[in-house]
């Protein structure tokens, strides 16, 4: 019998693959991935999107709701490029050549700021994640002679539904939404991939259309512009879980058993 986490996976991968590009997109420079491959969006690139949907919201020669998607996405950008992306509470992996206790991993405290030992607190207000690693080196050379920084940016999202784990994860901001989906157990048979939406505070910041158009195209959750406290939801299947999973559960349920009586 294949593995239920393998099962998952599989069937993720494939109704990942069946995803596809639908017409009537936004425009190519708005809803692709960052040229050259990168993790993060830079602070121009930010300012480049935010360009490109303002005047995709402004225009009547898109439809209206390319130019509601294309309200939405303004409003995260604006929020990022004014208050950057680090929230009370993110988790930044640090790593600083020599130097074992600033070497291991932080929680963002208010302020934003990052309370180093021996250093004192670094702010982190209007830092986005593509410029933490440059500006904590800055920070750091008032103290250390050339110090040799690696900074990687996690927070903590809420992942619930069709899931096999539903809860709270902390992810790195680089990883791929189908990453965060898999850390939380994977979809379970039968959910409803197609209607995966994100929200914030009680509202859908993406989902539809476009939230499929930037999966296939391997956007990160950085890309996506989510944050701390963002809600991930993956409906269920319609009628409840087929009765194949209550099975697979059972058998797994007996094997375990009798592994334990073996050892007993």
């Amino acid at each position: 019998m294949v593995p239920m986490r393998l099962a998952r996976a599989l069937m993720f991968g494939a109704t990942a693959i069946a995803l596809v590009a639908l017409p009537g997109s936004l425009s190519a420079q708005a809803t692709s991935a960052p040229e050259g491959g990168d993790l993060y969006l830079s602070r121009d690139a930010l300012q480049d999107r935010l360009a490109e949907f303002e005047r995709i919201a402004a225009s009547s020669s898109y439809p209206s709701d390319e130019r509601s998607r294309a309200r939405a996405e303004t409003d995260l950008l604006r929020e990022r490029l004014a208050k950057g992306d680090f929230k009370v509470g993110d988790q930044i992996a640090l790593r600083v050549e020599g130097e074992d206790s600033l070497s291991q991993t932080f929680t963002v405290s208010r302020g934003p700021a990052l309370d180093l030992p021996t250093i004192g607190t670094i702010s982190l207000e209007g830092v986005l994640r593509s410029e933490l690693e440059s500006h904590l080196q800055r920070e750091l050379a008032r103290y250390i002679r050339d110090p040799q920084v690696r900074a990687r940016a996690l927070f903590r999202i809420t992942i619930t539904g069709g899931v096999g784990q539903p809860g709270f994860y902390v992810v790195p901001s680089e990883a791929l939404l189908t990453d965060a989906l898999m850390s939380a157990g994977g979809p379970a048979p039968g959910a409803r991939l197609r209607e995966i939406r994100v929200e914030r505070d009680g509202k859908v910041i993406w989902g539809g259309e476009a939230l499929q158009r930037a999966i296939t195209e391997g956007r990160t959750l950085d890309q996506l512009s989510l944050q701390a406290g963002d809600h991930v939801v993956v409906p269920e299947p319609r009628g409840g879980p087929p009765m194949w999973t209550y099975i697979a559960t059972g058998v797994s349920a007996l094997a375990a058993i009798a592994s334990l009586v073996r050892v007993m």
